[in-house]
């Protein structure tokens, strides 16, 4: 049922979205889902004749546009500060079931359609890592920080985010969200710096 919408069918997904980030495509059931939200396994397919593929097909495209949304919001609300940009990034990644880009790649996007496998890759790099890429790259412009590859270094960032997600709880120092801004502000300190050759070159000294 492509295109429907509706509180019953977003908390669907919601449900679905939590078992995928568990579990992974390959492990997740429609029994499983079905079963979260007290459904008949049968009932699935009066929203997703397609069965699973097009469930998860749909949660993805669900979850990327609910990050671009509020990536959006968070970027544009404290514009001008990058360190406040990134603070809320972290926050908002978070408080959200993982997206695990490291499985998406290597496993989830492997199992399905290939064509809709890009177009999913597509719209995530618009939604997300493109959103970052050019926060960082006008705070570059500012001179706020100096970042060379954007794009490097946001992509390296939502995964570094994504990480704690599956942080022991007896390697967690306070919270999450306070190592999360304490890796940020790590981050943005060798941005600034300027003098990352003579870095190289003294380190390339004493390992010789």
């Amino acid at each position: 049922m492509s295109g429907a919408t509706g509180k019953n069918y977003e908390s669907l997904l919601e449900a679905a979205e939590i078992l995928f980030s568990r579990k992974g495509y390959a492990s997740a059931t429609l029994r499983d889902i079905a079963t979260a939200l007290g459904f008949r396994h049968a009932s699935l397919y009066y929203y997703f004749p397609g069965g699973k593929e097009e469930l998860f097909i749909e949660v993805m495209r669900y979850s990327i546009r609910r990050h671009g949304q509020a990536l959006a919001e968070i970027l544009d609300r404290a514009q001008g500060d990058i360190r406040a940009q990134l603070y809320g990034s972290a926050d908002w990644f978070l408080s959200q079931p993982p997206l695990d880009l490291v499985r998406m790649y290597q496993s989830d996007m492997p199992a399905i359609d290939q064509g809709k496998a890009r177009k999913l890759m597509e719209e995530l790099q618009k939604e997300i890592l493109l959103r970052l890429q050019f926060a960082l790259q006008q705070a570059d412009e500012v001179g706020q920080i100096h970042c060379p590859n954007p794009a490097l270094v946001g992509g390296a960032l939502v995964g570094m985010l994504e990480s704690f997600h599956s942080m022991p709880d007896f390697a967690v120092r306070e919270s999450k969200p306070l190592m999360a801004k304490e890796l940020i502000d790590i981050l943005l300190r060798g941005l600034n710096y300027r003098g990352s050759d003579t870095i190289n070159f003294n380190a390339n000294k004493e390992l010789s």
